[in-house]
């Protein structure tokens, strides 16, 4: 596959609800670049095995991420825990996992030239998607502060959900992620380790910021 020259690429792997969608928006305002919640993609092969039951099998997925946009993956309806967690375990099969790379690979390394480079986030993103990326980053937090975040994103949303029942859903998808056979969620030895438990939003942006500054003579 071809690469765009001179681009900016940052890599973010991370547990669920730690705060990479949020730091990886950031990044991508700041540096002027693509952003993928990949992540999102499988919300939205989820969404089509719910959707789609009967029809379900891997040349009609094909069909479909051929034909995926980047506001396809905005779509408010992928943010339930029902679509959440069948994207968990779908994320497990190396074929839809295969069929996903080539997208994934494209946004990366092929951005619209109006952008300088690419933030891609998701679970296997400094393992196999962007091993060469010019940024790594491996952002985490506390079980529970994240289940405190995820309820509190819900209770916006008006869902009637427990403080309990998304603890136990999260844990459960960390269970998922980081012991499925094909690119497990882990932290690759290259990749900088950020601790979202007792920083806000913007100290955790400031510490990154400072990083890839320091890398880009900035």
């Amino acid at each position: 596959m071809k690469k765009r020259k001179n681009l900016i690429t940052v890599a973010i792997d991370s547990p669920a609800a730690a705060g990479a969608g949020t730091q990886a928006k950031f990044i991508s305002e700041e540096y002027n670049l693509l952003y993928l919640d990949t992540g999102k993609i499988y919300r939205y092969i989820g969404k089509i095995k719910l959707t789609h039951k009967k029809k379900f099998n891997y040349s009609f997925l094909k069909k479909k991420i051929q034909k995926i946009s980047l506001e396809a993956l905005n779509d408010k309806s992928l943010i339930s825990d029902e679509v959440a967690n069948i994207a968990s375990i779908v994320a497990r099969d190396i074929k839809i996992r295969n069929i996903v790379k080539n997208f994934q690979l494209d946004c990366a390394y092929n951005p619209p030239k109006k952008y300088s480079g690419s933030v891609l986030d998701g679970r296997d993103i400094t393992s196999v998607i962007m091993k060469d990326a010019m940024f790594k980053f491996y952002i985490t937090a506390n079980l529970r502060v994240r289940a405190n975040r995820r309820y509190a994103e819900f209770k916006k949303l008006k869902k009637r959900i427990s403080y309990r029942y998304v603890l136990k859903s999260l844990r459960k998808r960390d269970f998922l992620d980081k012991n499925r056979k094909f690119s497990p969620l882990k932290k690759t030895q290259d990749s900088i380790l950020i601790n979202t438990s007792k920083l806000s939003k913007k100290a955790c942006f400031i510490k990154i910021k400072k990083i890839m500054d320091k890398k880009l003579n900035y």
